[in-house]
């Protein structure tokens, strides 16, 4: 089952999407992740992205989708992945579509569940994280941005998906275990 969380900052992805990762025992692909894994083993693409990363730089879709390519040539991934925020743009999900149909089979999206959170909630649980991770990401000023680029880059997937039939909505409030269990009823992992 090839799953894309999709959620502002601070919606509680990364946290379901591990776990609902563990439960499908699927590869979890998140952008920041990859291109960690691939620049820390110092791979041909993590020299790459390497070098834009070292100049404050996005890294380019090529070797995003690069890196996710391999993912998705992995035994691990047979049965499907986990996507945490990936892909961010149409442009990205056109060409995860293209990769997925590649590998035969009728490899598709299966679902996208769209974790929805107030801004209220979202700003509350960046502040407990800044204090308890200490996170520069987290400050007000660099949380209102990314929370911007989402808005413009990312949160126009939900239409490109729910015009497939894809997305689910997710309330992403309350404990881990009970949005846990919200993803575990419409998955049915």
């Amino acid at each position: 089952m090839n799953i894309i969380l999709l959620g502002p900052p601070g919606s509680g992805k990364g946290t379901q999407g591990a776990l609902l990762a563990r439960r499908l025992n699927a590869p979890k692909v998140s952008t920041g992740d990859l291109l960690r894994a691939a620049v820390r083993d110092r791979t041909p693409l993590g020299k790459r992205a390497k070098s834009y990363m070292d100049q404050g730089l996005l890294v380019p879709d090529e070797i995003v989708l690069g890196l996710f390519e391999e993912v998705l040539a992995s035994k691990p991934a047979l049965g499907g992945v986990v996507m945490d925020g990936f892909p961010r743009t149409i442009p990205q999900a056109k060409e995860v579509d293209r990769l997925l149909a590649a590998r035969g089979g009728g490899a598709q999206i299966d679902k996208v569940l769209s974790f929805e959170v107030t801004d209220d909630e979202l700003a509350r649980r960046m502040r407990g994280r800044a204090a308890q991770e200490g996170r520069s990401d987290d400050t007000p000023e660099a949380f209102q941005r990314r929370l911007e680029v989402y808005r413009e880059q990312t949160a126009p997937l939900e239409a490109f998906y729910r015009a497939r039939g894809k997305v689910v909505t997710i309330p992403g409030t309350g404990t881990v275990e009970e949005v846990a269990a919200r993803v575990q009823k419409v998955v049915g992992a």
